[in-house]
């Protein structure tokens, strides 16, 4: 797992295919929202469909605000609580 990116509001761990995984065998990325300590894991076809939006994103160079506004619109999917180990 890798940690791509990080600010005050969000956190995003990108988790690499494993074929050796059942679960796992697309990879997928943990998003967190550290304001409401929740997340969201995100594998398969969704997980493409952001890794596509990321790199999109990327090339117009956005603002630490412009990355965490498009992180908001999982907001209302994250219903898993943060817990520490």
């Amino acid at each position: 797992m890798q940690m791509i990116y990080n600010s005050p509001n969000y956190c995003v761990v990108e988790f690499p295919p494993d074929a050796g995984h059942l679960a796992m065998r697309s990879g997928g990325y943990e998003i967190v929202d550290k304001n409401t300590q929740r997340e969201i894991y995100i594998d398969g076809a969704v997980a493409a469909r952001f890794r596509e939006s990321v790199q999109k994103l990327i090339e117009e160079e956005p603002s630490l605000d412009e990355v965490d506004e498009f992180l908001g619109q999982f907001d209302s999917l994250m219903f898993q609580p943060v817990v520490l180990h």
